[in-house]
């Protein structure tokens, strides 16, 4: 099964994200009973994001989100939470489209849609095929199933590199903010301590931004990861079965 994942989409395994849900239990096998239901991955997506917007929804009820906006002057925080959302809705319409290719395998391999071919029809088409480059089947068919997770994968790396740009750009303004002090001041103490802890805010909670947002993110695209690595496994089973039938029914005759 590992084999069968191309090595080139292994890089986002080094990311906080995937290596959460990689040490998690149930959650980095191959493909759930769930999700071998109809549209199973995008009900279990369903799922998820019902449990995110209901935790935004206490948020915003507590006012958190307000003061999460005012704490952070960069606006760094809002390009995070936009950018794990514009990924999020990407991460909906990829588990459909996976779950509409593994519907079509259960079919076997017939087309998918009437404007999305079947993986499995094409692999088992051009399989048939005697002069067929096996390798570069393996890899289109690779390509196919993780080769749009690549971008969401850096993308959710940029997350977490923004968050590490709003500490820093933080710490820059409490460093600055110390430079200016000439000396300490019990009549200016509260206004000084406001400009200090204004800076510090900045770096602990876009750090805290992007990490959530990492690690949230992951959890979707480890599981569209492992959902895609056990549809290829099934379409290279199906091909493999097909290419013995002829060879089992002659030497049965």
């Amino acid at each position: 099964m590992n084999a069968l994942a191309p090595s080139a989409s292994r890089w986002h395994q080094r990311m906080w994200g995937a290596l959460l849900v990689k040490r998690l239990p149930v959650l980095g096998r191959p493909s759930l009973s769930l999700e071998q239901a109809p549209q199973g991955l995008f009900l279990l997506w369903l799922a998820f994001m019902g449990l995110l917007v209901f935790g935004a929804a206490v948020m915003w009820q507590h006012g958190l989100w307000h003061r999460l906006v005012q704490a952070d002057p960069t606006g760094l925080t809002i390009v995070i939470v936009l950018l794990f959302i514009g990924c999020s809705v990407w991460a909906g319409l990829r588990c459909w489209a996976l779950g509409l290719q593994w519907q079509a395998l259960q079919s076997g391999g017939a087309m998918a849609t009437a404007e999305q071919a079947s993986w499995a029809h094409d692999y088992l088409q051009a399989r048939g095929h005697a002069h067929t480059d096996k390798s570069i089947l393996l890899q289109v068919l690779s390509d196919r199933a993780h080769g749009p997770q690549e971008m969401a994968w850096w993308l959710n790396g940029i997350q977490l590199k923004l968050g590490l740009l709003g500490k820093v750009i933080g710490f820059s303004v409490l460093a600055l903010e110390l430079g200016r002090m000439d000396g300490f001041d019990p009549q200016q103490s509260a206004q000084m301590l406001k400009s200090l802890t204004g800076g510090l805010g900045i770096a602990l909670l876009t750090t805290i931004t992007g990490l959530a947002a990492n690690i949230l993110l992951g959890l979707q695209l480890m599981r569209i990861d492992r959902f895609a690595d056990g549809l290829v496994a099934e379409i290279l089973t199906l091909g493999e079965a097909q290419a013995m039938q002829p060879a089992g029914t002659g030497a049965a005759e």
